[in-house]
């Protein structure tokens, strides 16, 4: 355990830190299964909807430093090329 003030505190804004990334990364996560259920249906504009936010979410995502931007375009991508297999079924 840090014995020094300053270290006390980088330890409280590691753990605040962490809690908000993990619940970004949830966010994306949940946001993406959302997109893929609505991908095997007929509802364009909802579809297109959950696009938006995930492909939002993953922005804000890299602007605020949790994703890496290539692992942002990763997620985007391959969340598009499984939804197009899923329209041509």
């Amino acid at each position: 355990m840090a014995n020094i003030k300053s270290a006390k505190k980088r330890v409280l804004v590691a753990k605040r830190n962490e809690e908000r990334n993990v619940a970004m990364k949830s966010s994306i996560k949940t946001a993406v299964k959302k997109a893929l259920a609505l991908g095997a249906g007929d509802d364009k504009e909802a579809l297109n909807a959950a696009l938006s936010r995930v492909y939002k979410l993953c922005d804000k995502a890299v602007s605020k430093g949790i994703l890496h931007k290539n692992t942002a375009a990763r997620k985007k991508s391959r969340l598009t090329i499984a939804i197009n297999k899923l329209q041509a079924k």
